[in-house]
């Protein structure tokens, strides 16, 4: 197989009808290493929006267990990307996310907004860093699957286009990004999580790296001091010669999902979908989603 041959393959596929098989492929074989730290950057961002970073940190999830609300997160996700809406492990992911937010009331704009992320990062993210960029069918594919996850999460006015969940994310960050307290600790803490994942030496090369690629809205918002212009100029440099050296490489000829990443910590004996996330008890903790009737999952 030749490094395009694949990008070949998605053109010729239907990006509406076969919208997760696209993105699968586009998740698993082009881009996993991308992808990870996309969706990393994509709930990072929610963060900065002070009534979820506030209700993050009533939780305590993404502070004291990091790790597992980390794994969890990646995985439920994953599992729909792996095995399709219609598997018995992909209704089962969606099934165990919806129990999750079910009890926990935020807004539509909210959960509308965290959607927004996981459509945007990505392709923003690839068109910079990637070996290549993100194609139209794998935009429009992109936004298929993941409007047809917000219906089963029960989101309301999803947005249709990825022009339109472009629009729909700056606009909300324009409005919304700012400091808050409680918000500043669960982002402290997922930037220590993530340093904790290689040797301890290098955490404060680690943070200062993942801060230089951080946009100036979202410096502001946890009133981080910026790095140099020569810091950030490096860090960016570096990623993008990362993708220049993967488009060199041959094709990956076997998927490579979540539940490989090395940054999965906490089932080194294996998992059940149904068994991942948590259980809150109503009023007593949760997370930025919420949904809307009892009934809105895998239908």
């Amino acid at each position: 197989m030749k490094r395009f041959s694949r990008l070949e393959q998605i053109r010729r596929m239907d990006p509406y009808e076969q919208a997760t098989e696209i993105y699968r492929l586009s998740v698993a074989y082009e881009f996993p290493w991308d992808f990870t730290r996309a969706l990393e950057l994509a709930l990072y961002r929610t963060y900065a929006v002070p009534a979820i970073g506030r209700l993050l940190a009533r939780t305590a999830e993404l502070t004291d267990r990091s790790q597992k609300r980390y794994d969890d997160t990646s995985l439920l996700l994953d599992t729909v990307v792996e095995h399709g809406f219609g598997s018995d492990l992909g209704r089962t992911a969606i099934r165990r996310i919806n129990q999750m937010h079910r009890s926990y009331d935020i807004g539509d704009d909210d959960m509308r907004y965290v959607l927004c992320t996981f459509v945007v990062m990505p392709k923003r993210w690839i068109d910079a860093y990637g070996w290549r960029r993100l194609s139209r069918h794998e935009t429009v594919a992109g936004v298929v699957h993941y409007r047809t996850l917000g219906r089963h999460m029960g989101i309301k006015d999803i947005p249709e286009t990825y022009e339109e969940f472009e629009t729909s994310l700056d606009s909300y960050e324009a409005a919304h990004f700012a400091w808050d307290e409680d918000a500043r600790r669960v982002s402290d803490a997922t930037l220590d999580l993530m340093a904790s994942w290689y040797p301890g030496p290098l955490a404060p090369l680690l943070r200062a790296t993942t801060l230089a690629l951080l946009d100036d809205s979202l410096l502001r918002a946890f009133r981080y001091s910026p790095p140099s212009a020569t810091t950030r100029a490096w860090v960016r440099r570096a990623v993008r010669l990362r993708g220049r050296a993967v488009r060199l490489l041959p094709p990956r000829s076997a998927p490579h999902f979540a539940r490989q990443n090395r940054e999965i910590k906490s089932y080194p004996y294996g998992y059940r979908i149904a068994d991942l996330g948590t259980r809150p008890v109503p009023g007593l903790g949760g997370c930025p989603v919420r949904h809307a009737a009892p009934d809105a999952e895998a239908g």
